[in-house]
């Protein structure tokens, strides 16, 4: 049938018409501001720091490491370090914030800072009612205004906030495990006595002889002028004359003229010749050493 389709839709949009007034669950709007719903879980605003405990500068979870102040886009977190250092939730000494600022005018409520902290100090709160007739100092939270109990964190984001304190609660447990076994082995060292080294014998000093400023007596004056002994089998060097020094210079002068072979005679023939010198070639020789023949040179 023509038009069936524009029927049903008629008639759909007037059940919702008349339902809007009598029907609850087709009620979409709220008589605000008396009237309000209730966020979400996962709904966000803007950031907030977390505390532990009654008082919010002791319990504060911030150690202003200043991560989230790093990564925020739109550079709205403005922080400034102590000089001093507190006990954190595990009893280590950390630093805290001084200051602590967020304008809420400029946040853009990425969540960035929150992913960031690794400390679970930072989180996203659900308030969104912020008007102030002053849009300067108005919009600007600090610390004082930032600080939010961990109550108040369960509150708006239970599922978030169980898995969290379950967290840190293993981590205490198990920096005061560590803590305690560190404290019985320091009391187990110090309870047991340290045994002693052996002493190392003791050396015995020798006298020291001091120099003697004595003059040397006879004996030692014989001493250093004794000769030095001769030890046995060592060779004794005699000088050689001055007469050697002339017969060598007189043996040098001489020359014997070279012997010619006679003619007829082969140069093998004069081996036997060779081998005896001549009575005159002796006593030339004799001659230019200066000494005369014996009876054995005589002819």
């Amino acid at each position: 049938m023509l038009g069936t389709g524009i029927i049903k839709g008629l008639i759909e949009t007037g059940r919702n018409f008349i339902g809007s007034y009598h029907d609850p669950e087709r009620l979409t709007t709220v008589q605000y501001p008396e009237e309000k719903l209730a966020p979400k879980e996962n709904g966000r605003n803007f950031p907030i720091l977390i505390f532990d405990g009654n008082d919010p500068q002791a319990g504060l979870r911030c150690v202003a490491c200043q991560i989230c102040e790093k990564e925020c886009p739109p550079k709205c977190i403005y922080i400034v370090k102590s000089k001093d250092k507190k006990p954190d939730y595990i009893g280590k000494p950390q630093l805290y914030p001084a200051i602590f600022d967020i304008d809420v005018s400029v946040c853009m409520s990425c969540q960035i800072c929150v992913e960031v902290c690794p400390f679970d100090a930072i989180k996203m709160d659900q308030e969104f009612e912020l008007s102030r007739y002053d849009r300067f100092e108005g919009l600007l939270h600090h610390k004082t205004d930032l600080a939010k109990p961990n109550d108040y964190y369960r509150r708006i984001h239970p599922t978030e906030a169980d898995e969290v304190d379950s967290r840190l609660a293993e981590e205490k447990v198990k920096a005061e495990a560590k803590a305690k076994a560190d404290a019985e082995a320091k009391a187990k060292a110090a309870a047991v006595p340290k045994t002693a080294a052996p002493p190392a014998p003791a050396k015995t000093a020798e006298p020291a002889t001091a120099p003697t400023t004595q003059p040397p007596g006879p004996e030692s004056a014989d001493a250093i002028n004794a000769k030095p002994t001769e030890t046995p089998g060592s060779a004794k060097v005699n000088p050689a004359p001055a007469e050697s020094s002339t017969t060598n210079a007189a043996q040098s002068k001489v020359e014997v003229p070279p012997r010619r072979s006679a003619p007829g005679i082969l140069p093998g023939q004069l081996s036997n010749e060779t081998a005896a010198p001549t009575t005159s070639e002796t006593s030339t020789r004799q001659d230019a050493e200066g000494t005369s023949p014996g009876p054995e040179a005589k002819p």
